[in-house]
């Protein structure tokens, strides 16, 4: 589970600088085409509302500073924000919506253990405890636009156990760059669907709180 196909590894490595640069920003910085409606799987996935959501949100190439490989990803809680490592000093950023309090965040290393499509949710108990409407999905929800996961979820493993954290979409944009979150991290559907396919199984995530 935790091996990361040699071919994969080595296309990611070599394409990163070439994605970041060149995945079709305007002057300013903003993707404006990669948020239009899309059909995926059966649902649509309808564009974003720029009168509700803040330009600044979406997903851009930026300078990074740090010690992680290239193909990794930090999350920073404080900032709301996920970073994609590309290596050379920079890095693609998508904005977040994290957990409503400190408590809910996960923290520290973990690796992508496996990746869903259109992934089917099942409230913790402690989600259930903490909001009562979840209840009614206890037996689980099947994916759809719905679901609180929205389009994709990548599953954090640590020691080859599920830590029940996620990185995933949404069926709530407006939330994305709030702290409004039951503690995983979810993104914009379009953004959860262009970071699941960049990504492999077996890549590294380090979730920093401060």
């Amino acid at each position: 589970m935790t091996s990361i196909p040699t071919i994969s590894r080595r296309a990611l490595l070599a394409g990163l600088p070439l994605l970041v640069a060149g995945c079709g920003m305007s002057p300013d910085g903003f993707d404006f085409g990669s948020y239009n409606g899309l059909d995926d799987d059966g649902n649509h996935i309808p564009p974003l509302d720029f009168t509700v959501i803040d330009r600044s949100l979406l997903r851009t190439g930026v300078s990074w500073r740090g010690p992680e490989k290239p193909g990794s990803i930090v999350v920073n809680i404080p900032e709301r924000h996920l970073y994609l490592i590309a290596g050379e000093g920079r890095a693609l950023r998508y904005s977040a919506g994290v957990g409503r309090s400190e408590a809910l965040n996960f923290r520290g290393s973990a690796i992508i253990g496996r990746k869903e499509k259109w992934p089917r949710w099942t409230p913790t108990p402690t989600m259930m405890a903490a909001i009562p409407r979840y209840r009614a999905y206890a037996g689980g929800m099947a994916g759809g636009i719905d679901n609180p996961l929205g389009a994709r979820a990548l599953y954090l493993y640590r020691d080859g156990k599920d830590t029940f954290f996620r990185l995933h979409g949404t069926s709530e944009p407006e939330s994305i760059g709030h702290a409004v979150s039951s503690g995983c991290i979810r993104l914009f559907n379009h953004d959860i669907i262009d970071l699941y396919n960049r990504v492999p199984v077996g890549t590294h995530v380090t979730v920093v709180q401060g």
